[in-house]
């Protein structure tokens, strides 16, 4: 027998309450709605100054780039090389954060006048970074200047022979630092230990706009650097930086400036993901939507279209290479379903998901889409994963865990029988052979187990959902919640539970839910669940259900719709006293 409503949602502790005193104080002084303020106070921000900055954060409050080691040096080594007219070459690493910060340089050094060519690595010809082959690319420029984006803080060896070859380098890169010096010009890096630069989680794209804004001032020209925030937000989200401090103002901009898509090259991708028209895009869109694309052609050969594309001037050239694009992502799909399903496979009949870490690797895996299966099986399992693509008994691997992980210390510990490694402690990659990998599965497991607990990675933390406030009405809710932007693993976005009529309840193509429901106040919300349409039998009257509010884009106006979660429980309860 269904037990009422209400007494099943006192239960799980899911009754609406009145908003807490401090949520009233803040909606109050701020002038937001109270649903907003809830979520504020369960997150610890009750001080109204301290909230202000944080839901209105202000590029005028960067930190100041003044102590940051050697970027005035590289500011007159590249301003040097822009009055003599020298070649200056730029090269990135192939993700979106090596990619946007390429873009960057070369786009502000071509302003002020440099002669600049560009190109990225890749996975596939030299791999990560300043490879051997990447040096023969870099030559045959001609350039006497290298700047490298996302990437040269493990290369001594390439950078020292390009020293050899009269060509000098400037590194921007925020990798981990190697204690051995680095034969470079300059070297910017907020992790070096004698850099005084106090924000130490700023992407290797909001280095690079720091950089160009120093050229800008020792040639003393004059540039407006808010036309490549856009680049800065996808990079920053892209690499899973931390969407705080410095990283918030500059993401939070460059949001606003996706959604104006003044890029030609960014117009072309959003009107492929169906994301144009909108006054501000999410940290969401850009992780799952935009930034896929652009390494979709990476994973699977060349990352060149997405340079270009980020580069173009022509909207019709941009789209044409935006649907390149898509046809990468298209096969980058269906690749990354075949290795995670024979990688499950492995795990579960192996035994591998009872182990501290799981590491798995096969012959003809693609090692440019290792990284996101490896991120799947992270979100499953709730340990550190390496998967490793092999070719001729050749592997390239990439290394990710849960949060708090610290994954460099572990393959530092485990790094015999590799052939080098390098990256984060939140996120790496590896190369090893195929013979090694038996030997390196149970010397990783080992340095994992070595690990103090809290160093291993903590299981994603449940996000406790708020009641929508009875008094605000939901387009103001969802305006105010994205102030809230960008949202990631340290800001979560909200989870908002409510409770209404159900007018109708379908199931919709692909087995999703569609609803329409009635609030109290009479004001109507769609509602969309993705693959619970087998609910739609039978639901009405009145229910109780979580997610996370949104515009309606198909009704357009002020339109709102809940992306479901759950139902959280409702059923044929039509006239409960309890929820009358």
């Amino acid at each position: 027998m269904v037990a009422p409503l209400m007494e099943a949602l006192r239960e799980a502790s899911l009754t609406p309450s009145p908003s807490s005193a401090s949520a009233q104080r803040l909606a109050s002084l701020l002038g937001v709605t109270r649903t907003l303020c809830e979520w504020l106070d369960r997150r610890g921000h009750s001080d109204a100054e301290a909230v202000k900055r944080f839901l209105y954060p202000r590029l005028s409050e960067l930190t100041r780039p003044d102590q940051m080691a050697d970027r005035a040096l590289a500011a007159q080594r590249i301003a040097r090389a822009i009055r003599d007219g020298e070649q200056i070459a730029v090269f990135g690493d192939y993700d979106c954060d090596g990619m946007t910060s390429a873009a960057i340089t070369t786009e502000m050094l071509r302003a002020l006048g440099g002669n600049v060519s560009v190109s990225v690595a890749s996975r596939f010809e030299g791999g990560y970074g300043v490879s051997k082959a990447a040096c023969e690319r870099i030559l045959a420029t001609g350039a006497s200047l290298l700047v490298t984006c996302d990437c040269g803080s493990s290369d001594h060896e390439s950078l020292a022979c390009l020293r050899e070859r009269d060509v000098d380098v400037i590194v921007i890169d925020h990798h981990l630092v190697p204690a051995e010096p680095l034969p470079a010009v300059a070297f910017l890096n907020p992790h070096r230990p004698e850099c005084g630069f106090a924000y130490k989680g700023m992407a290797s794209c909001g280095l690079a706009l720091s950089v160009g804004a120093a050229v800008r001032t020792e040639l003393k020209q004059t540039l407006e650097l808010k036309r490549w925030l856009d680049l800065v937000a996808i990079g920053t989200i892209a690499d899973v930086a931390p969407l705080d401090g410095d990283n918030r103002a500059l993401v939070r901009a460059g949001l606003v400036a996706l959604a104006a898509a003044e890029r030609p090259g960014v117009r072309a991708l959003l009107e492929l993901a169906k994301l144009e028209g909108r006054p501000m895009l999410g940290a969401e869109d850009v992780a799952f939507r935009i930034a896929p694309r652009l390494n979709a052609p990476g994973r699977l050969g060349s990352a060149e279209p997405s340079l270009e594309l980020m580069l173009a001037k022509d909207l019709d050239r941009a789209r044409a290479l935006a649907a390149q694009l898509e046809q990468a992502s298209i096969e980058r799909r269906a690749q990354q379903e075949r290795i995670a399903e024979e990688a499950l496979e492995e795990i579960t009949s192996q035994g591998y998901d009872r182990r501290s870490a799981i590491v798995v690797g096969r012959e003809g895996w693609n090692h440019g889409i290792v990284g996101i299966v490896a991120g799947r099986l992270v979100e499953r399992f709730q340990r550190p994963v390496i998967v490793v693509g092999f070719e001729r008994g050749h592997g390239r691997g990439s290394v990710r865990g849960p949060a708090g992980a610290r994954l460099h210390d572990a393959l530092s510990r485990s790094a015999e029988p590799l052939i080098r490694f390098g990256g984060h402690q939140a996120a790496a990659g590896c190369e090893l052979t195929l013979e090694n990998l038996g030997v390196f599965r149970e010397a990783f497991e080992a340095a994992v187990s070595a690990l103090p607990e809290a160093d291993q990675g903590a299981p994603c933390d449940s996000v406790p959902a708020i009641w929508l406030a009875s008094e605000d009405a939901p387009e103001r809710v969802v305006s105010d919640l994205s102030l809230l932007e960008p949202c990631g693993p340290d800001n979560p976005q909200p989870l908002v539970l409510l409770e209404a009529r159900v007018i109708s309840a379908r199931e919709v193509t692909g087995g999703h839910l569609k609803l329409e429901l009635q609030l109290d106040s009479g004001r109507r919300v769609g509602a969309f669940g993705i693959a619970l349409g087998a609910q739609a039998e039978g639901l009405s009257g009145r229910i109780v259900v979580e997610g996370r509010l949104r515009p309606d884009t198909y009704r357009g106006g002020d339109a709102v719709e809940l992306k479901l979660t759950r139902i959280v429980s409702g059923a044929a309860l039509e006239g409960s006293p309890a929820l009358a």
